[in-house]
């Protein structure tokens, strides 16, 4: 293999590295990093680092900022208010596709999967086990959604914002705690949604995403 083969696979690597120990929460929003210090935690190489960082700028994940270093992207409100109005633009347009496409079976298997975690929660399970998987149901829901438009512009750019919006909800709005009411605003879309009724289904989409961009708002 080449290195013309060989560096956009290194450059990729270090871009999923790098993103996986964000969201694990390995570097917090608004440190500081050295360049060396994402090497050690990425395990690539300096130079592979060097190469990555103008993407993360471009991303709006990470800035250099003069004599201090690298930092990793601040939750402040305004990140708040821009991230949530993107959500809200491409969300709402997707799940009105997504009404008028999805099987029946692919519905039916969203429905199942919130249908079982509010039973367990009814059951009187309100483990930390059951909250983790909501939140994974929570995000695959949304990005179910996103993915129906078939859209590759539309899913890089959703899922840059993604990993935006899971760093807001790691710092303002966690779903520890919440589970019941998150699974029942999304039950409220899904069953429009069983009911191919489009605009019930956008109506309770925008709900549910104003709601969780007025809990991260107000904290």
């Amino acid at each position: 293999m080449d290195g013309a083969d060989e560096q956009p696979t290194l450059r990729e690597k270090a871009y999923e590295s790098f993103t996986r120990h964000l969201l694990a929460r390995d570097v917090r929003p608004g440190q500081f990093v050295s360049q060396r210090r994402l090497v050690e935690l990425t395990g690539l190489t300096l130079g592979a680092i060097r190469e990555l960082i103008p993407r993360l700028e471009a991303e709006g994940l990470i800035k250099t900022v003069p004599q201090r270093g690298l930092q990793i992207a601040h939750i402040d409100l305004n990140l708040i208010r821009e991230a949530f109005q993107l959500r809200l633009f491409l969300e709402k347009e997707a799940v009105g596709i997504f009404t008028e496409t999805a099987s029946d079976e692919t519905i039916g298997a969203l429905l199942r999967q919130h249908r079982e975690i509010v039973a367990a929660i009814e059951g009187g399970n309100h483990s930390h086990e059951l909250e983790v998987h909501a939140q994974a149901v929570d995000w695959g829901m949304h990005d179910a959604f996103i993915d129906a438009l078939g859209n590759t512009i539309i899913s890089n750019a959703y899922r840059v914002n993604s990993i935006k919006m899971r760093l807001i909800s790691q710092e303002r709005f966690r779903i520890d705690g919440r589970v019941g009411p998150v699974m029942g605003e999304h039950l409220r879309v899904l069953e429009a949604i069983e009911q191919r009724n489009t605009q019930e289904a956008v109506d309770a989409l925008a709900a549910h995403i104003n709601h969780a961009r007025s809990r991260a708002l107000r904290i």
